[in-house]
């Protein structure tokens, strides 16, 4: 065929985000095609990520968005091989972007159904494909998760400045006015916050692995063996009771003011703005 003119090149490198050769290329072997050289860039990051496939993804980006009203709210990373690619220009995009098609996504959890989602007749999945053959490694969605209210109650996030770690938490209010209060916003995300730096296992005791309590069990009890078995049990009941309140939400000494627990300033929170609330759960994402 004639020679593609440079203005197609540019066309398709502003279409597609990819490298001016690499859209020559596409253009050569579609005959001048630029749907078919489109098609041809996504297999390309088709085949990208089937050979990276058993690449670990331990680097990314931590993103977060509410709706306008903050009814609903978006917690999810993208991942990808290498901290390089993870603070790219196209990564970040692809980033904001992995929120604003799961604020559009039609349920609440599963990673199959975000990469399923369409924006502007464009799924995800396509936008990671993508990206894969603009840098070379593999890239997936790590964690997902999507909260709405149901009554009255307030959804809170928090991403550190570094993107690498973030929070999503929802609180139930006795009413709409405890949960629009000032002290109600200001104190979910100072929880979000918390649960960031201090990354508890559950909410409570009961949301904790009983695997897990019986293993920490077994470990206290081995360390304290050479005494008498009623010291031991009172031993172990008072490590466990340490372990619960290092590991627990609701029970871990408040990082802003380690005087109270998360559920006390929960209480004096809701108190101040005339009502009761509580926390009916959170999520927790990190990537690196």
């Amino acid at each position: 065929m004639a020679e593609i003119p440079a203005s197609m090149v540019v066309k398709l490198r502003k279409m597609s985000g990819q490298g001016m050769m690499d859209c020559k290329k596409a253009l050569v072997e579609a005959n001048g095609d630029t749907e078919e050289a489109m098609a041809i860039l996504r297999k390309k990051g088709l085949a990208t990520l089937a050979k990276r496939a058993e690449r670990e993804t331990t680097q990314g980006l931590v993103v977060s968005k509410a709706s306008a009203d903050g009814k609903v709210a978006v917690l999810a990373s993208l991942c990808c091989e290498t901290d390089f690619v993870a603070n790219s220009d196209d990564f970040k995009a692809a980033a904001e972007k992995l929120a604003e098609y799961g604020m559009a996504c039609s349920a609440d959890e599963g990673i199959e159904n975000l990469l399923e989602t369409a924006l502007n007749g464009k799924k995800f999945r396509d936008v990671v494909t993508e990206l894969v053959s603009k840098t070379g490694e593999k890239t997936e969605v790590g964690d997902y998760a999507r909260f709405r209210l149901n009554g009255s109650g307030l959804i809170s996030t928090y991403v550190h400045f570094n993107m690498k770690v973030g929070t999503m938490l929802q609180t139930e209010a006795g009413d709409d006015k405890t949960a629009g209060s000032e002290q109600m916003k200001r104190t979910g995300s100072d929880l979000a916050m918390h649960i960031t730096a201090t990354k508890p296992m559950a909410l409570d005791k009961d949301g904790i692995d009983p695997k897990v309590i019986e293993q920490e069990k077994s470990i206290y009890a081995e360390q304290a063996k050479s005494k008498p078995a009623n010291i031991v049990e009172k031993i172990v009941e008072g490590k466990m009771k340490k372990f619960y309140e290092e590991n627990c939400l609701l029970e871990q000494k408040f990082v802003k003011d380690d005087s109270k627990t998360v559920s006390q300033v929960l209480a004096d929170a809701a108190k101040s703005a005339g009502g009761t609330a509580k926390i009916k759960r959170f999520v927790r994402f990190d990537v690196g």
